[in-house]
């Protein structure tokens, strides 16, 4: 059972009325999913529970424009797919339209159990073609642990085993999740595979990997030490130099943690990849399903729920939101993110350790960094307190944490998605990619700009190679990338200024529109920050930050 979907399930403050509508009525069409699952079940599993999370699901806004569109009409002969779970979810990972059960694997694959564990009841394919460095061997695998059947809607999460809100309205993970054509010899990823697996370049990128750890361990030695100068020797490091300092530490290490949730996850890796939670928006926990699992092999799609990450604070009425959303993510330092934390080390002990990882010893690492990072955090909030230099503390956190928030959705075009043009559609997956991510500058130099962009200087090479351990090494592959992609007449677009192309358009979008309460009903200026409605709307904000809600 997902540990992160109990937790989001416990906390009462994220319930919303239910529907009107009653609960679908599942029935398991395919009487072959019931003799399968009763052959391979050696022991009764807890109650699952999804069905109390499809009943009382997270509060959720009103839609956006893009979402008021009708549903596109499902094919006639297609079969209605079922609103709600199941109430028992068989073991299945679908892989090109055929069931595996790999309950037995997780406990086998060095470093993959955690994505194994997340992706149950999910379809693996598009996941495992664009990882896995030899899918070839993946597929010889997989036939160890074949169901021999095809999949059906009852084999697959409607939520993806997630929080309901992350989803667009009507969202069923059977029914929405894209498809791309892997089996085809000319595609672009296994060009640029082929050229990336020569000798010399896996020794130039291995290289490259090194020098980033490397870098990236620097800058962690230069944050403690001008965090100690601030602290203890306040005439060498003034508050006008401490606090671009930070803020610039602070993104570069977030993006050195951005990597490392990309790679195996293997010994201290599994501590280490929490420092993407170090320019306090994140929650690498929960990211590293939502962001390396639905985000890269899904991206634009229904399935990519970072297209929602930051809607909630739409909600909001436009003048509230920079206070309203500063005092938020300031209460999950102060409590919320500890609260969120060991709700979800107590709920992943209780349900899904064995399941996620296949054993607790495998887990361990993972909560040790998860909680480490929450209490390195608080403590130096405190540490700032107790030497009387909160200003100095509350000016880094405020820099740090809104230029984060624009950079996470800054080298898409998620505020622009309601038009029909904005996403170009391609059934070859690494040309999609492409064709839908922008490239990040920052001050002009791509391997400063690496880490200040906290990882999304070479952002486009990275959709494509999502599996490489470093940006350096997405920077030295992008000559690569560039010249076959160009071979299948992709435009390789101009990079763009974080600051003089983006900010200006994500600042509009996300500060400057009317709430979607607004919105709907035409209030004035004045009614919108004013209605009853949306002054309890922003007191609920600021309480769901102290409960730990809103973490990505």
């Amino acid at each position: 059972m997902n540990a992160i979907v109990q937790a989001f399930k416990h906390a009462q403050i994220f319930r919303r009325q239910e529907n009107d509508r009653e609960p679908s009525e599942v029935v398991v069409r395919d009487p072959r999913i019931i003799e399968q699952t009763n052959s391979i079940k050696t022991q009764k599993k807890p109650e699952s529970t999804y069905d109390a999370i499809a009943t009382k699901t997270p509060l959720t806004t009103p839609n956006d424009s893009h979402q008021e569109k009708p549903e596109p009409p499902l094919d006639e002969a297609r079969e209605e797919v079922p609103n709600e779970p199941p109430p028992s979810l068989p073991n299945a990972w679908i892989y090109d339209g055929q069931v595996y059960d790999l309950s037995d694997f997780i406990k086998r694959h060095p470093g993959g159990e955690f994505f194994i564990g997340r992706m149950k009841n999910r379809d693996i394919t598009i996941l495992v073609n664009i990882f896995h460095p030899n899918p070839q061997k993946v597929k010889k695998i997989l036939k160890k642990y074949a169901l021999n059947r095809e999949a059906v809607p009852e084999d697959v999460h409607p939520k993806y085993a997630a929080p309901e809100f992350l989803f667009h309205e009507g969202f069923d993970g059977w029914r929405d999740t894209p498809k791309f054509d892997f089996d085809s010899q000319e595609r672009l990823l296994d060009r640029i595979k082929t050229r990336l697996n020569t000798p010399e370049m896996k020794k130039k990128i291995a290289h490259m990997d090194f020098m980033f750890d490397a870098i990236a361990l620097i800058l962690g030695i230069i944050y403690i030490l001008v965090q100690v100068l601030r602290l203890g020797f306040t005439q060498y490091m003034p508050i006008y130099l401490f606090v671009p300092l930070m803020v610039a530490l602070r993104i570069s290490l977030a993006g050195a943690g951005h990597y490392f949730i990309h790679r195996p996850q293997v010994g201290l890796n599994k501590a280490l990849e929490q420092v993407f939670d170090i320019n306090y928006v994140p929650m690498a926990f929960v990211v590293t399903d939502g962001h390396s699992l639905m985000h890269h092999p899904c991206t634009q799609s229904e399935v990519d729920i970072k297209r929602n990450v930051f809607t909630a604070m739409l909600e909001l009425p436009r003048f509230y939101r920079v206070p309203v959303h500063t005092i938020h993510k300031l209460a999950h330092v102060l409590t919320g993110m500890l609260v969120r934390a060991s709700e979800i080390c107590i709920l992943g002990f209780k349900f899904g350790v064995k399941d996620l990882y296949g054993s607790w010893q495998r887990s361990l690492l993972h909560y040790v960094g998860l909680i480490a990072m929450r209490i390195l955090l608080l403590g130096e909030l405190i540490l700032f307190a107790i030497h009387g230099d909160i200003v100095a503390w509350f000016a880094q956190f405020i820099l740090t944490v809104w230029i984060s928030t624009f950079m996470i959705v800054a080298s898409h075009d998620f505020e622009e998605i309601e038009k029909d043009d904005a996403i170009k559609q391609a059934e070859d997956w690494a040309v999609f990619q492409i064709q839908n991510s922008y490239d990040l500058t920052m001050i002009g130099n791509k391997y400063v700009d690496c880490f200040l962009s906290a990882g999304l200087s070479p952002h486009r090479v990275h959709h494509v190679l999502p599996y490489q351990k470093s940006g350096f090494a997405n920077i030295i592959s992008e000559d690569i990338v560039r010249e076959e992609a160009a071979k299948y007449n992709v435009v390789w677009s101009k990079p763009k200024n974080f600051f003089l192309d983006r900010l200006p358009i994500l600042l509009r979008h996300y500060l400057f529109h009317s709430s979607r309460m607004a919105k709907e009903n035409n209030f004035t200026l004045l009614k919108e920050h004013f209605h009853p409605q949306a002054l309890l709307r922003s007191m609920k904000y600021v309480l769901e930050g102290i409960v730990g809600i809103g973490s990505i």
